[in-house]
């Protein structure tokens, strides 16, 4: 039976510091590595262990996922690395305090940023602090200014459909280690939550979600591992 093992990086620096971080390269804090490593001895006691694996170009991505598929002593397995699991980005938020930004926009401005289907934040300005379009692992990428979630969908879905559906058609176990806007786009997609539902979807960090696919490919209803 394909399975599809979700799976939200871990506490990353600017999480405990309520920052703004979209495609930011933040590193996990101490407790984010313990959430990963938890994720993945919580996988060992399942028996559920991934034979491939996605993520995104972001350090705190890839190291959950690296520490999560040590502690299930899987870290040989094939893995892949693309932008189109990254986070959202958010444009000139970046790198501010949520709270701060509350103070000065306003509380529902700031929602409407933040929770609004396809609303973006203000565009990042060229040559901003946070600008990341001579990043060597962008080379060749136009980087976005900024994204709604509704954008975030629009790169994340024909992803999906066309390098990680078909290895999971052919009887994989496929873990993806994301970010809670990426991840977002999967289950709204897996799961045919509406727009407006969606937005209001937490997905906790380290918290394996999974998804069961039967013969045909239509997955059953998500969990979480921890519930089962």
């Amino acid at each position: 039976m394909p399975t599809l093992i979700l799976v939200r990086h871990g506490q990353s620096q600017w999480n405990l510091e309520n920052r703004f971080t979209g495609w930011w390269d933040v590193d996990l804090t101490e407790n984010g590595v313990a959430e990963a490593i938890a994720a993945g001895e919580l996988l060992a006691e399942k028996g559920l262990l991934p034979t491939r694996a996605f993520t995104s170009l972001q350090t705190r991505a890839i190291k959950t996922l690296h520490l999560a598929l040590e502690a299930c002593q899987r870290l040989w397995i094939p893995e892949t690395k693309d932008w189109h699991l990254n986070e959202r980005h958010y444009g000139g938020l970046t790198g501010l305090d949520k709270q701060e930004t509350r103070e000065k926009h306003g509380d529902e401005q700031v929602h409407i940023w933040r929770r609004s289907f396809d609303t973006p934040p203000p565009p990042m300005e060229a040559g901003s602090d946070y600008d990341l379009s001579a990043d060597p692992r962008y080379a060749g990428i136009d980087v976005p200014a900024t994204e709604s979630l509704k954008l975030t969908i629009e790169r994340v879905l024909p992803y999906w459909e066309s390098a990680i559906l078909p290895v999971l058609s052919s009887g994989e176990t496929v873990i993806i280690s994301a970010h809670g806007n990426s991840l977002r786009a999967l289950v709204k997609h897996l799961s045919g939550i509406s727009d407006d539902e969606i937005t209001g979807l937490e997905i906790p960090t380290g918290q394996p979600i999974i998804y069961q696919f039967d013969g045909a490919m239509v997955p059953g209803e998500r969990y979480y591992l921890k519930d089962s």
